[in-house]
């Protein structure tokens, strides 16, 4: 009986140790691995399962046992909502703040590059800004803007492809602050601002039906937009100014707007001489009626809008006033617009 009594309390005590073993090893291997050495970066691939993702953090030091960490997950009933990305963790780490960072995305934040595009600006204008923000060639992004080649937002905003037009993402490029990862290619570069364009028109109430309402095509909207920008300095000025170009469009009178001229000069000029107004090219409008080909900058979201909705009124003709105020003078006869333009000169002496 007694070496019955003794082989029970062997086992007992066996099992007490094998018990207390269990504990210990689960213990040990939950604890935080001891600090040493820098973070180290670890990337979470999409479709990676959290059992992959234990090994991956076994693999680089970050937790002493996967299959401790599986077990956990279980017990917390977590892993599901892991997302992917690149982190950062270092050795020390507890369970639970691996697992909160993991269920909020905590990554690691990449490099950017923060540029601005002014509303008014030209595709070679924002070619050059891009380059110098990127510390590329400037001809990588202008190549890019006159193809649209490989761009989605390219056919999703039906710009044209037509011999005349100068750049054909001309005007498509919306002017805003941008802040993109450094490792951005010029692709995606450009066509975050496509994709801008497209989300500030979509701001716009039933723009898509007062567009075709006006009977005119997303391309001519922009167009006479772009007009409007280079040519008006007071925001409440741009939808009359808008209206005259509707007006003398409907007319059948040409445009004679200077913008269009000077977007064909290598160099803007403050007084345009009669000689330039000479220069054969569609974007003349000096020369021909109509619009031209296609934008000739980047319009603001109040330039569009003024081309959407434009002031009606029975002006034909506008002139800078010359005394600092860059405001216009409106006029509907021609006598009226050399009346005009004598004061203008008056108020500059």
């Amino acid at each position: 009986m007694k070496s019955v009594i003794r082989n029970l309390l062997i086992v007992l005590l066996l099992l007490i140790a094998l018990a207390g073993a269990g504990i210990w090893y689960i213990w040990n291997g939950m604890k935080p691995v001891e600090p040493s050495g820098p973070a180290v970066n670890i990337t979470i691939e999409k479709g990676m399962g959290s059992s992959e993702i234990a090994d991956l953090l076994e693999q680089k030091g970050i937790i002493r046992s996967a299959l401790l960490f599986k077990g956990y997950l279980k017990w917390t009933n977590e892993g599901s909502q892991f997302k992917a990305g690149t982190y950062s963790a270092a050795p020390g780490a507890t369970y639970d703040n691996l697992i909160t960072r993991l269920n909020a995305g905590d990554v690691v934040k990449k490099e950017t590059v923060v540029f601005t595009i002014p509303e008014g600006y030209t595709a070679k204008q924002i070619a050059d800004r891009l380059a110098q923000a990127w510390g590329k060639n400037a001809s990588i992004f202008l190549s890019l803007m006159d193809t649209g080649a490989e761009l989605k937002e390219t056919d999703v905003l039906g710009i044209p492809q037509e011999k005349d037009i100068r750049h054909r993402l001309e005007g498509y490029m919306f002017p805003e602050t941008y802040e993109l990862v450094k490792d951005s290619t010029p692709q995606h570069i450009v066509e975050k601002m496509m994709e801008e364009l497209q989300k500030r028109l979509d701001s716009i109430p039933d723009w898509q039906t007062r567009l075709k309402d006006r009977g005119l095509t997303l391309h001519e909207l922009l167009t006479v937009a772009s007009l409007v920008e280079r040519e008006v300095v007071v925001d409440s000025e741009r939808p009359l100014v808008a209206g005259v170009i509707y007006n003398r469009l409907n007319k059948g009178q040409k445009l004679e707007i200077d913008a269009t001229v000077q977007y064909l000069l290598a160099k803007p000029k403050e007084r345009l001489l009669y000689k330039d107004l000479e220069v054969d090219s569609p974007y003349n409008t000096y020369r021909n009626a109509g619009l031209p080909p296609g934008p000739i900058c980047s319009p603001g979201l109040a330039s569009i809008k003024a081309a959407l909705e434009p002031e009606a009124s029975d002006y034909y003709y506008y002139v800078t006033k010359k005394d600092g105020s860059h405001a216009h003078l409106f006029a509907k006869t021609y006598k009226e617009h050399l009346a005009n333009i004598r004061k203008s000169q008056e108020a500059a002496k």
